[in-house]
């Protein structure tokens, strides 16, 4: 089932993370109060709204309730940034992201209910559109010529078997160059130790690979 996620403000940031989550299979909702830049990107996205961010009434029609994710990009308006987070967590929504332009403003939004800030622009809008489509992924380094590292967590269907029974090199083409636990990391694996739910697996991969973790 593909995650649903809302993005909400639509400039240099807001508008790579939709196209980005988009192009990754994402059910994306996208609002600003620019009709101008919603009309654009329509066709990209499953659904787009204009709406006044700043107002809560208006946030609360675009229907958040029904959204995996949301993504706070106005990370140049406090007063915005805060009223749609504040609604979000207030329909309910499991995880609310909010990009922020200064540590102080993370601060207040983390206040407030955010329960990631970030603080990103172009460089790193795909990075955070890999974490956001898998609740998995907590980290992506991209090394160019289609190869990335991933911190990730492992599948909970992984949890408990040993790599030498998962064969992750030849079902997803992934592999795995360390394990961390209790804040150490161990590049000597041993494949018959059997994997646990609290770990992290440093994984080297190319980048098409990675949508196979999705599924």
């Amino acid at each position: 089932m593909n995650k649903s996620i809302a993005i909400l403000g639509m400039g240099q940031f807001g508008s790579y993370i939709a196209e980005e989550l988009s192009d990754n299979g994402a059910d994306v909702l996208i609002a600003d109060k620019n009709e101008e830049i919603i009309n654009q990107y329509a066709d990209k996205v499953s659904y787009a709204m204009t709406a006044e961010l700043s107002d809560p009434k208006a946030i609360e029609a675009i229907g958040l309730s029904n959204m995996d994710v949301v993504v706070v990009a106005m990370g140049d308006s406090l007063e915005s940034s805060i009223m749609c987070v504040m609604v979000a967590k207030e329909e309910g929504v499991p995880y609310v992201i909010a990009k922020a332009s200064s540590e102080r403003m993370g601060e207040i939004l983390k206040k407030v209910g955010a329960d990631e800030v970030i603080y990103a622009e172009k460089e790193s809008a795909r990075s955070n559109a890999r974490k956001i489509m898998s609740s998995n992924f907590l980290e992506f380094f991209d090394l160019g010529d289609d190869l990335c590292v991933v911190s990730m967590r492992p599948l909970s269907r992984w949890v408990g078997k040993t790599l030498s029974e998962l064969r992750l090199r030849n079902k997803y083409k992934i592999n795995v160059v360390a394990v961390k636990k209790n804040k150490s990391a161990n590049a000597d694996i041993n494949p018959e130790d059997p994997i646990e739910a609290d770990s992290q697996l440093l994984i080297i991969t190319q980048k098409n690979n990675l949508d196979k973790l999705n599924k």
